[in-house]
């Protein structure tokens, strides 16, 4: 059966959460870290950011393999350090694609409807961060057309790489 994406329904935001964080649970450091502990419960929380933002899953075969989350006009929570939206952009957040049904497509398309639906809200360009430890997605943005761009710092040196995609054939 092929994988199809579509805006998560409110039945799926426990799956949707649980495959997101279990997508992240690999980059957390050895013995532990409260940091990382938090932000995974974080990601599990879908129902709390889709009251902002848009929420995609990937489903194969009834069952979601894959999650992202699309800012197009407000952020996923205010005062979280991140600056408001510029004027054209869009920004994904939280790409998860679960262990086992890597290397099937699934972020790829998850993408591919986040530059869609941005593209038609009239998007000017998508942005997304990522860390350095996650090395197939920085090959993935890059071949789907993403450039490096402005790096996050966060005071205790912890960097979030920056990336960027120009959209052209965007609804103005």
């Amino acid at each position: 059966m092929a994988i199809i994406t579509r805006e998560a329904r409110p039945e799926d935001h426990a799956e949707a959460g649980r495959v997101t964080a279990e997508a992240y649970r690999e980059f957390i450091p050895p013995g532990g870290d409260g940091d990382w502990e938090r932000y995974l419960t974080r990601l599990a929380d879908v129902g709390e950011r889709a009251r902002r933002t848009t929420i995609l899953v990937a489903i194969e075969e009834d069952g979601i393999i894959g999650c992202v989350t699309l800012e197009l006009e407000s952020r996923v929570r205010d005062g979280d350090g991140d600056e408001p939206l510029e004027p054209g952009e869009a920004h994904i957040r939280m790409l998860g694609v679960d262990p086992a049904a890597r290397a099937r497509g699934a972020g790829g398309l998850l993408m591919a409807d986040c530059e869609a639906r941005a593209r038609a809200a009239g998007k000017t360009h998508i942005t997304l961060h990522t860390t350095m430890k996650m090395e197939a997605a920085q090959r993935m943005y890059e071949r789907l057309g993403y450039v490096r761009g402005a790096d996050r710092v966060f005071p205790d040196g912890f960097v979030l790489l920056g990336y960027r995609k120009e959209l052209s054939g965007s609804i103005t």
